[in-house]
């Protein structure tokens, strides 16, 4: 039996590929501290479950293809908090932020078409792409450059006839750099000039540092009709497991045929829905809450990396990772050495090698992304046992 070339093509998560290493070794007794994937520790909030179990219903009914009106209505009232205004029929709900990728890819891309994206990227933009026969074309940037945006010629140069989308995250996964005001014009100037669809995934927003704002591109004039958001409760909310993302465009014609997609997969789970509604109703002082949270955490792993010989990364502005070149040759070997032969007092902690967040071939190799999810109690204790691994390996 011969399986499909999609599949066989499709790139392994460098974010749970190691998974069953790091299952194997806590079996065994030792304690695992994952810094390699985007879960909060954070309590959900508990309006989330105090609203499905209010939910008085005798029958649990598909909901309708687009999402619950509850939950599309918050959403709405969530971005006009910002001047954002979407109607009733420029809302979609779907299954995580995951699926919202999915659809506007096959939504707008033939097989074979081309979405930029500014690498390091989120891993998972290969799948969402590759399922559909999408190719990435990687936008390179810098760590001694913040991993902000290359020059407009530089973007420009990259385009071809098949070109169909700028993709990117903002906040950004996994640099945690937020994108300048300039840099998001300059993304407006080269769509309207070269006809292409951005897709702003913007599931962190809401996570900026040191007095920074995260802006939406729904803020941005002139695009209205060429912009998808990309948003989800996960990250924000920390309810990953909710499954709920959703799609916002003013463009009515690319809505109505995304829906086509919502109506093929029936609904989204209606609970979670109804729980998720509100979230949205969450006022700015949770999120300043959290924010401030993560930026706690944030200066424990920034702080010890300035702290280690040889390693290399930029302070992060958003969301909750940070990139970092490591001084080994190899940050997936290093990462297997940590939870297979490395701790302290029985603990030893599991980061995502950055390689695989890169579409150039050969970058990224002894990089890591940490994801900052823990309580300050734990990241310090983290990132007190990467300074004794690193010490330990190098010797």
């Amino acid at each position: 039996m011969i399986l499909s070339k999609r599949i066989l093509e499709m790139q392994e998560s460098p974010v749970r590929k190691l998974v069953p290493i790091a299952t194997r070794v806590k079996k065994n007794g030792k304690k695992v501290f994952h810094l390699n994937i985007g879960q909060p520790d954070i309590e959900t909030p508990k309006q989330f479950m105090e609203a499905i179990n209010n939910y008085d219903t005798r029958v649990i009914k598909y909901s309708f293809s687009q999402g619950e009106p509850a939950l599309i209505n918050s959403i709405r009232d969530y971005f006009a908090r910002d001047g954002i205004i979407f109607d009733e029929d420029e809302v979609l709900i779907t299954n995580g932020g995951s699926e919202a990728l999915t659809f506007t890819t096959i939504a707008i891309c033939n097989p074979g078409d081309e979405i930029l994206v500014p690498e390091p990227f989120y891993t998972n933009y290969n799948g969402f792409t590759g399922e559909v026969n999408v190719n990435i074309k990687p936008i390179t940037t810098l760590a001694k450059d913040g991993f902000h945006l290359p020059s407009k010629e530089d973007i420009v140069k990259l385009i071809t006839p098949r070109t169909k989308a700028i993709l990117f995250s903002n906040p950004g996964n996994p640099t945690g750099t937020i994108l300048r005001l300039d840099e998001m014009e300059m993304i407006a100037e080269i769509a309207k000039e070269n006809d292409l669809f951005i897709i702003s995934d913007e599931v962190y927003r809401g996570f900026a540092f040191d007095g920074l704002k995260g802006i939406s591109m729904g803020s941005i004039k002139g695009i209205e009709d060429r912009t998808v958001i990309i948003e989800s409760v996960s990250k924000r909310y920390s309810a990953c497991g909710a499954r709920i993302g959703s799609i916002q465009s003013k463009n009515k014609e690319l809505m109505k045929n995304i829906l086509k997609l919502c109506q093929a997969r029936l609904c989204v789970a209606t609970l979670e829905q109804i729980g998720a509604a509100e979230l949205y109703k969450l006022d700015d002082n949770y999120t300043a809450m959290i924010k401030d949270e993560y930026q706690d955490r944030r200066d424990i792993v920034y702080s010890t990396l300035q702290d280690i010989p040889g390693v290399v990364c930029e302070k992060p502005s958003g969301a909750f990772y940070v990139v970092a070149k490591l001084p080994v040759d190899n940050a997936e070997k290093f990462i297997i050495w940590m939870l297979e032969e490395f701790d302290v007092d029985g603990q030893t902690i599991m980061l995502s090698p950055a390689e695989g967040f890169y579409a150039t071939p050969g970058l990224g190799i002894d990089e890591v992304r940490i994801a900052y999810v823990l309580n300050t109690k734990d990241m310090e204790k983290s990132m007190y046992i990467l300074k004794k691994g690193l010490e330990k390996y190098n010797s």
